[in-house]
């Protein structure tokens, strides 16, 4: 008669897949931008949503920001829905000022990603921020507006534009990195929104990605006849989304 075999220990009869089991679960990502290694954890689950993971957008941001050598050092620099982080922790490791914000639920992720990858010393801190609510518990002159896929909710557009309007310094300048979902109405923000205070050209057309960057500044008083959303560089160079760094 064969003898039977022992009873599996408890922890064998399940799977170890511990994300089955959990409401959230941690992936750590590296990144490489302007000679630093950033090491990003994304928390994904159903309690941070889309805030949870580093978007296209982002990467195509920093990307730009590399591509183009954008001056950070000493500048007073402000991310808007920064979900993981890792735009404004780049800004801070090129030398800005850095406030990163998004909802509450978002900040221990960002907090974490910062204390990961920000030096002991390095400018930046980590704040609460509800677009068209409490904007204006933070100072108007930041130099360098960022933000990176945080224009796809139509109803907060308004919200935004408002945010955008209060925090940009008479001369700072906004870099927007957006997907453009045409069923979430992102063009529209660009073309009928935004250009109602500011100047705004498409700096890099990401044609792979469906990844547009704009860079908007507060608006002048223009010659007749002179559109608001219109670029001051060759169609051409538009259709390649060739805007040069000024």
């Amino acid at each position: 008669m064969a003898s039977s075999s022992p009873n599996p220990e408890p922890e064998s009869v399940f799977p170890r897949e511990i994300r089955l089991f959990t409401d959230s679960y941690p992936e750590s990502s590296r990144f490489c931008f302007c000679g630093h290694e950033l090491s990003i954890t994304q928390n994904f689950g159903s309690r941070l949503g889309v805030a949870a993971r580093v978007w296209e957008a982002a990467l195509s941001l920093c990307h730009y920001f590399e591509s183009q050598n954008v001056d950070f050092r000493g500048k007073k620099v402000i991310e808007l829905g920064a979900g993981t982080g890792i735009v404004g922790i780049l800004a801070a490791l090129q030398g800005g000022d850095v406030t990163i914000t998004d909802l509450p639920l978002a900040l221990e992720q960002i907090q974490e990603n910062v204390h990961a990858n920000v030096p002991s010393g390095g400018r930046v801190k980590v704040c609460a921020l509800s677009w068209g609510i409490d904007q204006h518990g933070f100072p108007g002159n930041y130099d360098l507006v960022l933000g990176a896929d945080i224009v796809y909710l139509e109803p907060t557009f308004p919200l935004l534009l408002g945010t955008l309007q209060h925090l940009c310094g008479p001369h700072g300048t906004i870099y927007l990195a957006s997907k453009m979902r045409e069923e979430h109405g992102t063009e529209s923000f660009f073309q009928h929104f935004l250009t109602q205070s500011f100047q705004v050209q498409l700096a890099q057309r990401d044609e792979d990605a469906n990844v547009n960057i704009y860079r908007a500044r507060h608006r002048e008083v223009r010659p007749a006849g002179h559109h608001p959303f219109c670029s001051p560089q060759p169609l051409s160079q538009r259709r390649n989304g060739l805007a040069p760094e000024p």
